[in-house]
């Protein structure tokens, strides 16, 4: 296994690693709406969505993976009811054919939204298929 752990992204907040690669798949730990360079939370759940989107797409840059790559997606809101506001931001990041996706209603301590991802590694110079 590789692990990754990306400066472009908000430090851990907890003992896990960015990503983890196991054989061709990337597996995302859950990214936060947090800027990086400043520790700041935007407010709203469409600023704090770009901003996980903003945090994925470091992290993916490291595997040479994009969006594009994405199998599936866990979106983690802190209200259902942001469900609509969230797929405008994803349909921002994602087209079709869309990855897999799961969405889960949680308490997520002061934020509005996470998310994780897992992603299927490119092969040197090639294309997944």
């Amino acid at each position: 296994m590789q692990h990754y752990r990306s400066d472009a992204a908000p430090a851990p907040g907890g003992p896990y690693s960015h990503a983890v690669r196991a054989g061709d798949l990337i597996f995302l730990s859950g990214q936060r709406p947090q800027d990086p360079a400043t520790g700041e939370i935007p407010q709203g759940l469409t600023a704090q969505a770009r901003q996980v989107f903003t945090n994925l797409a470091a992290v993916l840059q490291l595997s040479e993976c994009g969006f594009e790559d994405v199998v599936r997606v866990g979106v983690y809101l802190a209200d259902i009811a942001f469900f609509d506001e969230f797929n405008a931001v994803y349909r921002e990041f994602f087209e079709e054919p869309f990855p897999a996706r799961t969405t889960v209603g949680c308490v997520l301590r002061g934020i509005l939204v996470e998310v994780d991802v897992v992603a299927q590694v490119r092969p040197a110079g090639g294309d997944l298929g």
